[in-house]
């Protein structure tokens, strides 16, 4: 069922580099011509390609532990569940359930070329609810995101979920479809209890220039009472079985750097930073994308309580996913500078550029 003349230790170099050329060939495009595509016709045609080769190349992947870690796991319970094993889960049962039906009418290869199109989807469907025939920009900087392959091919259920509450955040007018979603993404994986609770919180209060302070005073306290406060919430039973990841209870030799991540802190802070810099320097004024704003800033505020825990990265992607079109979303839906193509370009660079870095020091 998979691409098989691609070595399993190359498929994800694969993905990075042929990105690579796309994202170029956008830089150029944006520097020579003003635009990515002007042709209406061109922009659906190129969007649905991008969103079959992404979807194809991702769910036809070999199946692997060793080069996609938790996708040996996946298949492992997807076996086991084939062979008529009980569901006997506590929490997600919703993902478990799935996985149950899955497993009873198709093969373990199948099941995450289905994933793979759960995952990739619901954003290409989020980018076009957004910006309709202008969808293939920010749908392309989702793709581009630094966690955008390894949620697909490692955390697949939480990556999952996010692309669920992404879709859910697309949503203007159908209250009982965006509720909906999210309460889907919940049962997918409970960890979006912390972005859920942002949007809540988001929908009650809307000042921007408080969630950035709250923000900062999170920093502050993590920097004082870190180690305290992730015993405190794994104490509590945040985060399920998976709480080892908040204490470093069995993960010590399995996480290469763990502490205060300043690297990880300031990547964060460049989309508040590029945000803050959009809504009050620029007064650009955009419900949908001050709640996201929002929701971003307090999500990633709880990661940065918990920054020193192993596994950090799977607290922080809480937040992370929402990169893109806190970026990206107000150079599509507004004229913010004077050679705003430029600027374009050279963002989509350095954003591409870190994701690529990392690729190569990782």
């Amino acid at each position: 069922m998979f691409i098989d003349f691609i070595p399993v230790e190359y498929y994800t170099l694969v993905f990075y580099n042929a990105l690579l050329t796309v994202i170029f060939f956008t830089f150029i495009r944006l520097l020579t011509k003003g635009y990515v595509l002007n042709n209406f016709r061109k922009k659906e045609y190129i969007s649905f390609m991008l969103l079959l080769s992404v979807v194809f190349y991702m769910g036809l992947r070999p199946i692997s532990g060793k080069y996609f870690i938790d996708m040996g796991m996946y298949n492992y319970e997807f076996e086991q569940y084939a062979s008529g094993g009980e569901i006997n889960a506590n929490r997600d049962y919703l993902w478990h359930l799935f996985m149950k039906f899955c497993s009873g009418i198709m093969t373990a290869n199948i099941f995450f070329l289905v994933c793979a199109i759960l995952y990739v989807l619901p954003l290409y469907k989020a980018s076009k609810n957004w910006f309709g025939k202008d969808r293939y920009f920010l749908f392309l900087m989702f793709v581009a995101s630094l966690s955008f392959w390894a949620y697909g091919t490692n955390g697949i259920r939480n990556g999952i979920a996010t692309s669920v509450f992404v879709l859910a955040l697309s949503k203007k007018n159908n209250i009982f479809q965006k509720d909906g979603l999210l309460i889907l993404s919940f049962f997918i994986h409970g960890s979006m209890v912390i972005p859920i609770s942002a949007y809540i919180l988001s929908s009650v209060y809307k000042n921007p220039k408080h969630y950035i302070f709250g923000w900062f005073l999170c920093v502050v306290i993590s920097l004082i009472f870190g180690g305290m406060l992730e015993s405190f919430i794994a104490n509590i039973g945040f985060g399920d079985d998976r709480s080892g990841y908040l204490t470093m209870r069995g993960f010590e030799n399995r996480f290469s750097f763990t502490g205060f991540r300043w690297d990880f802190l300031l990547y964060s802070f460049a989309p508040i930073f590029m945000g803050y810099y959009f809504i009050v320097s620029k007064k650009f004024e955009d419900k949908i994308y001050t709640q996201l704003f929002n929701i971003y800033v307090a999500s990633n505020a709880f990661w940065v309580l918990v920054i020193r825990s192993a596994y950090s990265n799977r607290f922080s992607y809480l937040s992370w996913f929402l990169m893109a079109p806190i970026v990206f979303y107000p150079f599509l839906k507004s004229k913010l500078f004077k050679k705003q193509q430029k600027v374009l370009a050279l963002t989509i660079v350095l954003y591409y550029g870190f994701t690529y870095i990392v690729f190569l020091v990782s």
